[in-house]
């Protein structure tokens, strides 16, 4: 979805509108599909706090039982990056930052739960693949460019569409990029995904990151619960650069 503005949809380079994307919404509730997830994006080039909170109020008013919520971010060799070096698209940190603290009081107040840094849901509707995916668990992917992970082993398809149904079709991998993980990049990671869900992590865990959580709890990005390691309200807003001491 992204958006329920159409002139953001377009600077987004989506080939939908708000209205075919409310039908679709609305055509799946009545096919019986009872767990329904909105996927929005923020810090759009050009977005205002009114257009945002209007996608939000209407995000709400359709009663899905889960919402996703991303910050538009520029990877390298993308036409956002391009953009943003050509300086048609701009940063604007702050507003980026109320943005994502009105997601947060908006879909909290709805009665969804923010239970990791992008994903919010309502009670019992918590995405099952997304929890283990955080806890480290196996996986395979599916298509071309899709990651797998089993044990230490991670492995990526090739990214080219044509390639890929050559390999399916002719019974050859599709192994494009493979690389054996130590126990401790696997670690690294594992704890970098679990800082930014609702359960944080255990503090016991975090002995061999103690100088950085240190410094992180001096900065008040980091909270002890129980005997659990959270983000703070403010630590959320630092949650990208918190997971990469981790890693």
């Amino acid at each position: 979805m992204q958006s329920w503005d159409d002139g953001l949809l377009k600077t987004l380079g989506r080939v939908h509108d708000a209205a075919q994307a409310e039908k679709t919404f609305g055509l799946l509730r009545e096919a019986g599909f009872s767990n329904i997830n909105i996927d929005l994006m923020f810090a759009v080039p050009g977005q205002t706090l009114a257009q945002w909170q209007a996608t939000l109020d209407r995000t709400v008013a359709l009663r899905p039982e889960h919402v996703s919520s991303y910050c538009l971010t520029y990877e390298e060799d993308t036409e956002y990056f391009r953009q943003l070096q050509l300086g048609t698209f701009r940063q604007d940190d702050e507003r980026d930052a109320a943005l994502f603290e009105t997601t947060i009081d908006t879909l909290t107040g709805a009665g969804f739960d923010h239970y990791e840094i992008s994903n919010y849901a309502k009670p019992g509707f918590e995405s099952a693949h997304n929890f283990a995916y955080w806890r480290g668990a196996d996986y395979l992917g599916f298509g071309p460019s899709a990651f797998s992970t089993v044990g230490l082993q991670r492995w990526q398809n090739v990214p080219d569409s044509a390639a890929y149904m050559q390999r399916v079709f002719a019974g050859e991998s599709t192994t494009g990029f493979s690389e054996e993980l130590t126990p401790a990049m696997r670690t690294g990671e594992i704890a970098a995904f679990a800082v930014r869900t609702r359960e944080g992590i255990a503090t016991d865990a975090l002995h061999r990151w103690s100088k950085e959580m240190r410094e992180f709890r001096e900065l008040g990005f980091l909270e002890q619960r129980g005997d659990r390691t959270v983000l703070t309200r403010r630590g959320k807003l630092m949650a990208d650069s918190v997971a990469e001491a981790f890693v």
